[in-house]
C-alpha cells in the first residue's frame, strides 16, 4: 500500500507563503498524477492542483491560480505546493494524493492513495 505523508503545514499571516511536502512511500514515476486537496471545516473537499507527472502539466483551481504552483522531485519521490499570498478563505487540512492510472487523473474522487492531512491556518 502506498503512503503518503505530508508536511509543512502552519500558521502564517495573510499575504505570506507556505510550501507544502508530500513524501511518497513509493517511486512516484510509478504515478500518473499527483495533487493537493483541502477541506475546510463544513465545506466539500475541494482539488486545489494536481498535475500530469510525465508531462508536468498542472491543473489548478480558479482560487488558486497565480497564487500556488504544484511541482515535483523524482529523486526524492516528493511533490510540493507553493503557496503565496495566502488568503484567510485559504484556511483548510490540506492533503495530498495520487493515482497511477492516467484515465482517472481528472476524476479526483477515485484516486487511491491519500495523506493525512497537514493543517493550514491563515490569519487576517
Amino acid at each position: 500500500q502506498v503512503q503518503l505523508v505530508e508536511s509543512g503545514g502552519g500558521s502564517v499571516q495573510a499575504g505570506g507563503s507556505l510550501t507544502l511536502s508530500c513524501a511518497a512511500s513509493t517511486d512516484i514515476n510509478s504515478l500518473a498524477c499527483l495533487g493537493w486537496f483541502r477541506q475546510a471545516p463544513g465545506k466539500e473537499r475541494e482539488g486545489v492542483a494536481r498535475v500530469y507527472r510525465a508531462s508536468g502539466s498542472p491543473y489548478y483551481v480558479a482560487p488558486v491560480r497565480g497564487r500556488f504552483a504544484i511541482s515535483h522531485d523524482s529523486a526524492n519521490n516528493t511533490w510540493y505546493l507553493l503557496m503565496t499570498s495566502l488568503k484567510p478563505e485559504d484556511t483548510a487540512m490540506y492533503y495530498c494524493a495520487a493515482t497511477p492510472d492516467w484515465k482517472s487523473c481528472q476524476f479526483t474522487d477515485l484516486w487511491p492513495y491519500q495523506g493525512q492531512g497537514t493543517q493550514v491556518t491563515v490569519s487576517s
